[in-house]
């Protein structure tokens, strides 16, 4: 190859790489405005005035965007020994979040994550309370699938995910809405509520910074390249 289809060649890659990563500059900062809506969004539904759960009808069009981290509450009555345990992380260490159905009547059976208990904790311990009850929290879309890198199996009972479906249809529960509700801590004891994750990471300008510096970083290379090249190329 000659000394100018080498020039040319490296050229078109210093260009390919200097457009991939400005792309990438571009979409973290997309990333960011999208990501500042949603912190916004979501301070305001956490502060606002609880409402009342969406009913039966209103399940089709319950959404993230439109309905998840809304405080809401329900009434109804806990269903015994439907209890499911699911592996969770939290400040106060390994254990599981404890998702117990609430037949609130004609709204329909919702799950309520009623909160964390720790590992060894024995069942007796966070049994749900007999008769009516009005629970407070933030709405949460199911989670199927699983997490940890691990799936859910439900054949075994063993949970990775808050996956409303799949519980219910380990559980007999029929026909139950697609969200969940995170409890919010009513006192002392188990399981703990109102440990709800409403921080989150922001940190795409850095990212884009980044990635328009490596930019500038292979134009500049390619640059001085070329002009040690022609220094070579002179008598």
């Amino acid at each position: 190859m000659t000394r100018a289809g080498r020039l040319a060649g490296l050229g078109l890659v210093a260009a390919l790489l200097v457009a991939g990563l400005i792309a990438l500059g571009l979409w973290q900062l997309e990333r960011r405005v999208w990501k500042h809506a949603l912190i916004a969004r979501v301070e305001a539904r956490v502060g606002a005035a609880p409402v009342a759960a969406p009913g039966s009808a209103e399940w089709p069009a319950v959404t993230a965007a439109s309905h998840e981290y809304r405080r809401i509450f329900a009434i109804g009555r806990y269903l015994a020994d439907r209890d499911t345990r699911v592996r969770a992380t939290t400040d106060l260490g390994s254990g599981y979040w404890v998702m117990s159905p609430l037949d609130t009547g004609a709204a329909g059976i919702l799950m309520v994550n009623r909160g964390f208990v720790p590992q060894g904790a024995a069942p007796a311990a966070y049994a749900p309370p007999a008769g009516p009850v009005r629970i407070t929290g933030l709405l949460r879309i199911s989670e199927p699938g699983g997490g940890f890198l691990r799936s859910n199996d439900p054949a075994a009972d063993h949970w990775y995910s808050r996956d409303v479906a799949g519980i219910a249809a380990r559980r007999g529960l029929g026909r139950v809405a697609p969200y969940f509700i995170d409890a919010a801590r009513t006192g002392e004891g188990l399981p703990v509520g109102g440990l709800t994750v409403i921080a989150f990471a922001d940190n795409h300008l850095q990212y884009a910074l980044t990635w328009f510096a490596l930019a500038a970083l292979v134009a500049g290379g390619y640059i001085v390249l070329m002009r040690e090249d022609r220094k070579r190329g002179r008598p």
